[in-house]
């Protein structure tokens, strides 16, 4: 799935081969609706975001350029879509599940430790500690908890996050350092 291949598929699309977008589609479907159903909490949301962001895509294919690759564009135009989605949308609960969490967290020992033993606490425990984090973050601003998805779960990089974003790596880790920050804050009563 290279650049060189999605800049072919791309041209192709643009002259009217309906095969080739399909083929864009395909190749980036779940990992758009991944984003969106971490931002959205709702699998109908997402589903029906991700189609949006994808028929958005194809109509003003003719006007993209090519000057970031054709992944970053749709991202971004998902994510725009679902930034305006959810600031029309009565703010529900956000949930995501601990599987979610990037593998930096599976790393921790403290984190491991706590969930390595098998029983009805340390269940009760883990349901716990996701709801605390499920309302951690959604005391994030958007373009907090946007950052965080983006990183922490979707594993893409801050050059990626900052294209997709439309603002620069320095503001990206700013954001993804600020975020942590106040997760921290707001989880620490919990933790200690």
């Amino acid at each position: 799935m290279s650049e060189l291949e999605d800049a072919v598929l791309v041209r192709s699309s643009q002259e009217g081969d309906l095969r080739a977008f399909d083929e864009l589609v395909r190749r980036y479907q779940q990992r758009v609706y991944a984003t969106v159903y971490h931002m959205t909490s709702n699998h109908e949301d997402a589903d029906d975001l991700t189609q949006e962001s994808f028929i958005k895509a194809f109509k003003a294919l003719k006007r993209f350029k090519g000057d970031s690759s054709f992944y970053t564009w749709v991202y971004r135009i998902a994510v725009n879509r679902t930034i305006n989605f959810l600031k029309q949308r009565n703010r529900r609960s956000f949930h995501m599940s601990l599987n979610d969490m990037d593998m930096q967290v599976e790393k921790d020992a403290d984190l491991l430790m706590f969930i390595s033993d098998k029983t009805p606490r340390r269940d009760i425990r883990l349901n716990e500690l996701q709801e605390k984090l499920n309302e951690a973050l959604m005391k994030l601003s958007e373009t907090h908890r946007l950052t965080v998805t983006l990183h922490d779960i979707q594993g893409m990089s801050h050059e990626e996050i900052g294209k997709i974003m439309d603002c620069n790596t320095g503001t990206v880790r700013s954001r993804l350092f600020y975020a942590r920050q106040q997760l921290q804050a707001y989880l620490s009563e919990y933790l200690n």
